[in-house]
């Protein structure tokens, strides 16, 4: 008897520095994701738009468009993606405009791969979940 794949998540990653988003895209393919990459907010809201995708990891700090309005924005978009904010400085009031605003999780930069791939599984469980009920 056939075992049934568990579908992938779909991942974009969304960071004005181009190494850090190879970098993090080449650990995460290496896990067995589907993982895109673009350089910026405004990027990610046309990709999004035209291409499924099932978690976003999102940087804060970007030229033009930041990290809390590109997860505003994508939330119009498909309010069911889930988005793992991606930052160098924590702070209180940071985690909780992203959590008021939809988001996932944060995470501080540089993260450990493997606590990153914890919250991509998480945030993937959660969305299978609200997509069953949305339908």
């Amino acid at each position: 008897m056939e075992e049934k794949q568990q579908p992938k998540p779909k991942v974009l990653i969304v960071d004005d520095e181009e190494r850090f988003r190879k970098t993090l895209s080449k650990l995460l393919i290496a896990q067995g994701l589907e993982v895109y990459s673009v350089g910026s907010g405004v990027e990610a809201l046309e990709f999004i738009r035209n291409h499924p995708v099932d978690i976003v990891l999102l940087d804060m700090r970007m030229p033009g468009m930041n990290g809390i309005d590109t997860l505003s924005a994508i939330k119009k978009i498909d309010p069911l993606i889930e988005i793992i904010m991606l930052t160098g400085h924590a702070s209180v009031d940071v985690a909780v405009e992203i959590m008021k605003r939809g988001g996932f999780e944060y995470l501080l930069k540089p993260c450990d791969i493997d606590e990153l791939l914890v919250k991509i599984d998480a945030a993937f469980e959660r969305r299978m979940t609200r997509l069953k009920h949305a339908q």
